[in-house]
């Protein structure tokens, strides 16, 4: 099994076939083939099925590319006696924190690693393990309830949000409360409070942005419960009304996450170090 087999195999997951992984690899389509011809008789299993002009991993390809990325990385880390921080670092992020968390981390990296090319993802919380897992992402920060945590994940509490009960600036009789489709913790937690606060409800609606929320409220369509600093802006404006929930009740908690398995290269270190120093700060 050679190095460069395995680079194609995930070269070729990456890029979205055959063809566009020898065109950035810079070989013939041929060699592709070979590639991964010679890499599937020494494995003895099929990687792809052929289905057309289309190939997809098969079942045992999706598991041996977790492999395949950890052989990648530990050959990355023999070798790499530079310590300087540069190639290619992309985070995955919930929505919500790229609004309100990291754009000052982002900038601050930029500038004093610029040789490093910087990328955000946005990823359902559902996702984040096999983000992790198949190196679509290195590095994830999230929102989850206060228990959270994946066995084959490292998972830092980074900080305890304060949580808002946003409405309307005009006091309304609002019985339609907004949810964010697309993290259960945020539901599960707003379901807890309003079952203590005894809201009367009516009709529930869902949503897959943060700031399409804000937005809805403050046109009076309903309440939502979000973090405070997700809407800081807005309440110091009077934009909105916001009831902060007691510390008691359950919230949610940005967590810094990677895989256990992954080679912290020196790129990754320093954004953890800095994300690590902008959490101190954080409210």
């Amino acid at each position: 099994m050679e190095l460069r087999q395995l680079i194609t195999f995930k070269t070729i997951i990456e890029k979205g076939g055959f063809k566009k992984a020898a065109e950035h690899l810079g070989y013939a389509q041929s060699s592709v083939t070979t590639h991964i011809k010679e890499l599937e008789e020494e494995v003895g299993k099929p990687l792809f099925d052929r289905l057309g002009k289309k190939v997809v991993l098969t079942h045992y390809g999706n598991e041996f590319l977790s492999y395949a990325i950890k052989i990648i990385d530990l050959y990355s880390q023999a070798l790499n006696t530079n310590e300087e921080p540069t190639g290619d670092l992309t985070i995955g992020i919930s929505e919500s924190l790229t609004i309100g968390r990291i754009p000052s981390i982002l900038l601050e990296y930029k500038k004093s690693y610029p040789k490093v090319n910087l990328s955000l993802k946005s990823i359902d919380n559902y996702n984040v393990a096999s983000n992790l897992q198949n190196g679509d992402i290195d590095l994830a920060l999230i929102l989850e309830k206060d228990d959270w945590s994946l066995a084959e994940l490292h998972c830092e509490k980074l900080n305890r949000e304060r949580m808002v009960l946003i409405s309307p600036p005009e006091k309304e009789d609002i019985r339609t409360v907004l949810y964010t489709e697309r993290s259960c913790s945020y539901k599960s937690v707003f379901e807890q409070y309003i079952k203590y606060k005894q809201i009367d409800v009516k009709e529930s609606l869902d949503f897959q942005s943060i700031e399409a929320i804000k937005q809805c409220v403050r046109s009076g369509l309903g309440i939502s419960l979000v973090p405070y600093f997700s809407v800081k802006e807005e309440l110091d404006s009077n934009k909105l009304h916001g009831e902060e929930v007691a510390p008691e009740h359950p919230a949610i908690t940005t967590y810094l996450a990677y895989h256990k398995d992954k080679w912290l290269s020196p790129s990754i270190n320093e954004m953890i170090n800095l994300i690590r120093e902008h959490a101190k700060k954080w409210d």
